[in-house]
């Protein structure tokens, strides 16, 4: 995928997680508060946002300095994003428990992100 094509998607992604983490804090709140998932919901939303942000850092070093392990970098985020947050939020809202069994994969993928971006950026002299 091109640079600009992972900064579209981290803004996209980026975009999501502000018109989540709005529908958490005012249409879902009670819900929320009730049952005492504020916090997931909160997890999701920031490590989403976080994760965006770093689709976007992933299109800007792939415009400095292109390499194809950016891609894997910015798959393993999207992945991140989808499995993780993706998952998080309907269990916060009472979804099935084994959602909370397969979430850390996105976790790892989170880390394998990272770790595939910093591993680009130390190849490149």
């Amino acid at each position: 995928m091109s640079p600009r094509m992972w900064i579209i998607v981290g803004a996209v992604f980026g975009a999501l997680a502000v018109g989540t983490g709005a529908f958490g804090a005012h249409a879902l709140k009670e819900r929320l508060e009730e049952t005492g998932k504020s916090e997931t919901y909160e997890i999701a939303v920031r490590y989403q946002m976080y994760h965006a942000l770093a689709l976007v850092l992933v299109g800007l070093v792939g415009l400095q300095m292109p390499a194809p392990s950016l891609n894997v970098a910015g798959l393993c985020f999207t992945v991140g994003i989808v499995v993780f947050s993706g998952l998080l939020y309907p269990l916060a809202l009472g979804g099935p428990k084994i959602f909370g069994a397969i979430v850390p994969i996105g976790g790892l993928s989170f880390i394998a992100g990272w770790l595939v971006l910093a591993t680009a950026a130390f190849a490149k002299k």
